[in-house]
This record gives structure tokens, sequence and C-alpha cells, in this order.
């Protein structure tokens, strides 16, 4: 899921961290909504927002959702750095601490976030955080998948997918069709598991409040696991093909 790039990289590869990860990013963005009425997955209202307080002269709003996209590239940038400072000495390895930092940003969140009463101010660092976790996600997923999958905001895929919908009338070739019904299936996918991941976090919060962060965390935590028991399995498979051959000789 996350360690086959390039040339080495399916379709497959791609479906499950479509799936996985935009369904984290549903239940973060409900979650940053109900908890403290702030989108916390993308940026552009954000930046409607800033306008809008631009033209009130309400400068410290203004500055608020201006440090909220900071913060989201801020996170896109850190994803890249770590990714790129470990891919050096362990490629393997490259996306293990962004997705780690992810994690020990949301569990912190839902940690601190509940223990408080939620003020405007603590509202505010919340945001910055969750916008910061996010910004790592959709950084590293951009990266492993070479802008195949987007997991955090949903504006460019439906222009993708009405764009590759109305393809279908017009691209007839087996090979062509192929390839186009195979990506429109991919961003269905990632559409489908966002809203998922939004309503059955809207759910858990009811349960849960801000501890619902605990849930995507958990989800990123089973991802983490599930590649490096699925490498485990393939390095296992190959000593012991190595070793049948080396017998069979």
């Amino acid at each position: 899921m996350f360690r086959h790039q390039g040339k080495n990289r399916t379709f497959i590869h791609n479906l499950r961290l479509a799936t996985l990860l935009s369904f984290v990013a549903g239940i973060v963005n409900v979650t940053g909504v109900l908890s403290i009425q702030t989108l916390t997955t993308n940026v552009t209202g954000h930046f409607a927002y800033f306008a809008e307080e631009i033209m009130k002269r309400d400068y410290a709003a203004a500055l608020t959702f201006f440090v909220f996209t900071i913060f989201f590239l801020f996170g896109a940038f850190t994803s890249n750095f770590l990714a790129e400072l470990i891919s050096k000495k362990h490629p393997n390895l490259s996306h293990v601490i962004p997705i780690s930092l992810e994690m020990i940003i949301l569990t912190s969140v839902g940690i601190f976030g509940a223990q408080s009463a939620l003020s405007s101010i603590e509202g505010k660092w919340i945001a910055f955080a969750m916008l910061f976790a996010m910004g790592i996600q959709n950084s590293l997923v951009t990266k492993i998948s070479q802008s195949t999958v987007r997991t955090t905001h949903l504006t460019g895929l439906f222009t993708d997918l009405g764009i590759e919908l109305s393809q279908l009338f017009f691209y007839k070739k087996p090979e062509e069709n192929k390839k186009l019904k195979t990506s429109i299936y991919l961003r269905l996918s990632i559409i489908i598991f966002f809203f998922i991941g939004c309503i059955s976090g809207g759910f858990l919060y009811n349960l849960l409040e801000i501890k619902t962060l605990f849930v995507a965390a958990t989800f990123l935590l089973f991802a983490l696991l599930y590649d490096y028991i699925r490498l485990q399995f393939h390095v296992i498979k190959r000593k012991t093909f190595r070793h049948k051959t080396i017998l069979d000789k």
C-alpha cells in the first residue's frame, strides 16, 4: 500500500491506499466540524473566509484563517521532508514517520481536546493541529501514488470524475475504455469512503465527541501494521523460494 512506488505500483495498491485514508479523512473532517466548527481537511473554504474577514476589517479573524492554510502547507512540507530524509538510508520506511506523526497528532488532540472546555483559543490550536495532520496525509498520499490519489478533499475528485464520465462517450477503444473505467472506479471509491468516514464519524461523535479521532488514529495504525505484515510475508516467501531453488540444484 505504501511501499510500492513508480512502475511497481498497481491499481490495487492505490485502491487500498485511497479507501483507507479517505475514510480516515472523512472521520477527521466531521470531527473538526462538530467539535470546533472548522473545516480541517482542506483549505479552500478558509481562503473565502479570509477574504470575507478582510472586507469586514476584522484582521485578527482574517489572520486566523490565513494561519489555517499555513499549517496545512507546513504539514505537507514536513511530510515530504521527512519522507525524503528517511528514504536516503531506509527507502522502505519513508512513509512510517509521517504516518506515525499524524497518528500522534490526532491522538494528542483527542486526549487534550477532551480534557478542555474548548475555548476559542484552544479551538484554534486544535484546528491548527488537525490541518497540520491532514497536510501530512495529503502530501504523503500524493507522493506515493504520483498524484493519482488524494484523500482529504473532494473538489478535484468531482471535477476529474465529471471529465472522465464524459469521456466514456468518446473513448471506445478497449484499452482506453478499460483505463478510463479503472480511474472512475478509483475516484468513486475515494468519494464513497470519504462519505462513509463522515457519516460513521458523525455517529461516533455522539458517543466519543473529540475522542472520535482515536478511531482515525487506529485505522492509520492498522494501515501501518497491514503494510508491515504483507512485507514480512513476501520476505519469507522469497527466502523460501530461494532455499527451494538451492535444494533443487
